[in-house]
């Protein structure tokens, strides 16, 4: 679950933070200290939040239930027979890691089925029945549409972390795409689309994989609003991401209208970004129905083994996964009771420890972060603990884009989690062949020391504690360095008019002096004068031809194309004559080319 029902804060503060617009990582849970009171369905000015569907009680007759039949990769055939055999039907299979999504009416279907050899495990993943919907799932409407007006700002946010100075030295690499595990995102967003990466998008709701046009689309605000504070473009209007010249994609994991995501959905997920080769996954939400998954108990140790295949088999494949700490304001590494689950059905009482865990901020190589304020301190709701929480990132009333076009403040340790996904976006950017390890480790190493205010739950030096891990993420030390000192700009500065509705024209430099390739991260300095830049489709050319899209024609009314993109050329010989080609596709307008530069 991703949103505004999972916080145990103080009515007072709940109170300033659904102001700000409180939006977070899960359900409602316990505190340390006592147990919480769920808060019920909240809505902002932000966020709506559905009705979470009402079952009589987990132990209630079943209908479809959905199961996860666990095998050795070498055994999965055999344990598809073994679903068939026993009342149930194979849904989805992740024959990969042995993890197989099976639907069964028959009360029996688990206990019979974990008799069967080469069965390791058998678990169901819900407390109630399977929608209706996951045998023919709709896909979202494409939200309609309006361009913004409002020009891009400071903000606090990318200030503390470095990232408005970081823009200026490299703004990320379209190489990478960072996958946005959520309630789907607004492809069509006038500050995502051009950064959104359709290829590696899909729909894993109700756990198996819909690669449909459109599937990956929104079924609430929450993933579109992480998605803006990750890669948002750096185009005047709006906001900015931390990474605006990094691709984004959608895996929307949310159901609809429940928003719960169950762990075949998370499976589907974490397996799809692994094979479509996403660099880093971001993860703001806990895998429902159960905000921790106890060993002790047969179904969620079934839940807890299959994602941890399926978040390991990521990783395997070069993926960084990174995750929303949670806000309950809720000590990880002292677990003690939970009264919020499972939510789907009817809530009990119960005791945690810490084998019990979250799902997958707990798992192994996860990056867990926790939320800061404006000041830097910790968010009041934000969870913490000693070797749980390993990096921190400003989560309190960030600005960001929502369905539409529009723009909102959320606040939660759902907002933290991206700055550091868009962070570990740069450094996979600057840093091409680094390993999940290396963007782990330069995460840590470069983030800014906090020490521990004065609250006896912080334990821990200033260089890691239970409330900030290693420190406050830090943009511009991912960047620093990548352009070397004295790099080599080539610029051309003769006008080119640009002829109205016409033929493309072209500016050249020649590149000389440079030993090798281009680099992943070279800079094209653009200053087109035009009274409608939306005119204009702009292309970068090499040296052997090759063209990289730079923009392409839009709705936007504004004057001028003043920034600098971000091109991946690093397969491209460096010397040579360079071109920048330009063409107005609309008529009534005419402008020229200023000037422009290359930057190695």
């Amino acid at each position: 679950m991703s949103l505004s029902s999972r916080t145990s804060l103080s009515s007072a503060a709940l109170a300033v933070l659904l102001g700000a617009g409180l939006a977070i990582a899960g359900s409602p849970s316990a505190t340390a200290n006592s147990p919480a009171q769920p808060v019920p369905n909240q809505v902002t000015d932000l966020e709506t939040r559905g009705n979470k569907p009402q079952a009589a009680n987990q132990s209630a007759a079943a209908g479809n239930r959905a199961y996860f039949v666990i095998t050795a990769p070498a055994d999965v055939a055999a344990g598809k027979t073994a679903v068939t055999g026993n009342g149930g039907t194979v849904f989805a299979s992740y024959d990969p890691i042995g993890v197989i999504v099976a639907h069964s009416t028959a009360a029996d279907f688990a206990t019979k089925v974990r008799a069967v050899a080469g069965v390791q495990q058998v678990g169901a993943t819900r407390t109630t029945d399977v929608p209706a919907a996951a045998a023919n799932p709709a896909i979202p409407p494409s939200p309609s549409q309006t361009t913004p007006t409002a020009n891009e700002i400071s903000r606090y946010d990318m200030v503390n972390i470095g990232a408005d100075k970081a823009w200026d030295v490299n703004q990320g690499s379209a190489a990478v795409t960072v996958g946005v595990l959520d309630t789907g995102v607004d492809d069509q967003h006038y500050d995502l689309k051009a950064n959104f990466d359709a290829g590696k998008s899909a729909s894993c709701a109700y756990g198996k994989l819909d690669t449909r046009e459109g599937a990956w689309r929104p079924v609430g605000d929450h993933g579109t609003h992480v998605a803006g504070t990750i890669a948002a473009a750096k185009n005047g209007k709006g906001a900015i991401g931390v990474a605006p010249g990094v691709k984004v994609s959608s895996v929307r994991i949310a159901e609809n209208p429940s928003g719960l995501f169950f762990p075949e959905n998370t499976v589907c997920a974490f397996v799809f970004a692994g094979d479509k080769g996403i660099k880093v996954t971001n993860n703001s939400y806990y895998t429902d129905p159960w905000l921790f998954n106890c060993p002790s108990d047969r179904d969620q140790a079934a839940i807890l083994e299959g994602v941890k295949r399926a978040a390991a088999y990521a990783e395997g494949k070069g993926v960084l996964n990174v995750a929303a700490a949670g806000n309950e304001n809720y000590n990880l590494a002292g677990k003690s009771t939970d009264n919020t689950s499972p939510d789907d059905s009817t809530p009990v009482n119960r005791t945690v420890t810490n084998d019990c865990l979250s799902l997958p901020t707990e798992l192994p190589g996860v990056v867990v972060v926790s939320a800061l304020t404006s000041s830097n301190g910790k968010s009041s709701y934000s969870n913490f603990g000693t070797n749980k929480v390993h990096i921190a990132a400003p989560g309190d009333s960030v600005y960001s884009t929502v369905p539409g076009g529009g723009y909102g403040q959320k606040s939660g340790t759902s907002m933290a989690s991206p700055h550091v996904a868009g962070v570990a976006a740069l450094l996979a950017s600057v840093n091409p062949s680094a390993t999940v390890a290396d963007l782990r480790g330069k995460l840590a190493a470069q983030a800014e020391d906090q020490a521990c205010p004065s609250d006896s739950r912080c334990t821990g030096g200033t260089t890691k504690n239970s409330f900030y891990g290693e420190g406050r993420v830090d943009a511009l030390e991912a960047v620093n360095g990548t352009t070397p000192p004295g790099g080599k700009t080539f610029t051309n500065d003769t006008n080119v008019d640009i002829p109205d509705a016409g033929a493309a024209v072209t500016s050249s430099v020649v590149v000389t002096g440079i030993t090798g390739n281009a680099p992943s991260t070279l800079k094209v300095g653009v200053d087109i004068k035009h009274p409608y830049r939306g005119d204009l489709v702009i292309d970068l050319v090499a040296p052997d031809g090759t063209t990289y899209r730079l923009k392409n024609s839009s709705g936007d009314s504004a004057d001028n194309v003043i920034t600098t993109f971000p091109v991946d050329a690093s397969s491209e010989v460096a010397n040579g004559t360079w071109k920048l080609k330009v063409q107005d596709v609309a008529s009534a307008d005419v402008g020229y080319i200023d000037t422009w530069s290359l930057t190695f």
